[in-house]
C-alpha cells in the first residue's frame, strides 16, 4: 500500500537561499510527525509545498499515490490536505460557526444540510460550543488557534499539517490544545506538526524529524532525535563534545 504522503526529491531556493534541498519524506496512513528545527530552516516552505501554496523548482508530491505537484491549493484541499497557520487569521466579522461553514463548504466536499451537521459537531469537539455565534475577532489567543484547527477539520482531511498551534500558548493553553491534537489524531486523520515547543510534539507524535538548511540531518523515535548530536549542535546550540 502507497503511503499517504510522498515527498520526493523536493528542491525549492528563493535567490542565493537554499530552502529545499531534496527533501524526501513518507508518511503513513494514521500516522503522526513533528518536524522541529532553527528559525529559516525551511519548515514553513515545505508545507507550502504541501498544501499548494509554494510550487517546488524540482521534485514531486504525492498524495495517495496520485502526483499532486501541480495541483492548486483548493484542488489539494478538496483531496484531503488542510493546514493551519502560525498566525490565525480568521474572517473577524464572521461568527465562529460560519467561519467554519465557509471552510467546509469550499473545501469539505458535503452538501448544505451536511455541512452545517458536521460544522456544529467541530465547534463542540473544539471546545467552541459556548462560543459558536460570537464574531471571530474578538476570541482569545487560545480560541483563535482552536477555530484555526477547526476550520482545517471542517474540510473533512486526510492529512492534517499544524504550523506552530502551540506558539505563543501558556503550560495550561499548550495543554488543552495537545489533548485536542490527540483526539484528531485518534480519528484516523494524519498529521505532521511543526513546532517550537517540544514537549507538546512528543505527547503525540510517533516521529520526529529534524530540518536544517533545507535537509533533514536526523529522524527517528522523537526523543532520540532530540538526543542526536546533530540536534543538540545545531537546533539546541550545545556543541556534540559537551
Amino acid at each position: 500500500m502507497a503511503p499517504l504522503l510522498a515527498l520526493e526529491g523536493l528542491s525549492k531556493r528563493f535567490g542565493a537561499v537554499v530552502v529545499a534541498n531534496g527533501i524526501d519524506l513518507t508518511l503513513a496512513r494514521g500516522e503522526a510527525l513533528g518536524i522541529i528545527g532553527p528559525n529559516g530552516a525551511g519548515k514553513t516552505t515545505l508545507f507550502g509545498m504541501v498544501s499548494g501554496t509554494v510550487q517546488p523548482d524540482a521534485g514531486r508530491v504525492r498524495l495517495d499515490g496520485a502526483d499532486v505537484t501541480a495541483m492548486t491549493p483548493e484542488r489539494r484541499c478538496v483531496r484531503g490536505i488542510a493546514r493551519s497557520f502560525q498566525i490565525p487569521q480568521p474572517f473577524g466579522r464572521m461568527t465562529v460557526f460560519e467561519n467554519l461553514v465557509v471552510a467546509a463548504a469550499f473545501g469539505g466536499r458535503s452538501s448544505e444540510r451536511d455541512t452545517y451537521q458536521h460544522c456544529a459537531e467541530i465547534v463542540t469537539r473544539c471546545g467552541l460550543g459556548d462560543k459558536i455565534n460570537r464574531p471571530a475577532g474578538g476570541l482569545t489567543l487560545l480560541d483563535r488557534k482552536r477555530l484555526e484547527l477547526a476550520r482545517a477539520l471542517a474540510t473533512r482531511p486526510r492529512l492534517l499539517l499544524l504550523d506552530e498551534v502551540a506558539g505563543g500558548l501558556v503550560e495550561h493553553e499548550c495543554a488543552m490544545l495537545v489533548t485536542l491534537i490527540q483526539e484528531i489524531r485518534r480519528s484516523g486523520v494524519s498529521i505532521i506538526w511543526i513546532e517550537h515547543v517540544v514537549h507538546a510534539l512528543i505527547a503525540v507524535v510517533d516521529r520526529l524529524a529534524a530540518l536544517h538548511e533545507g535537509r533533514f540531518i536526523a529522524e527517528g523515535e522523537p526523543r532520540a532525535v532530540i538526543r542526536s548530536p546533530a540536534v543538540s549542535e545545531i537546533y539546541m546550540g550545545i556543541p556534540t563534545d559537551a
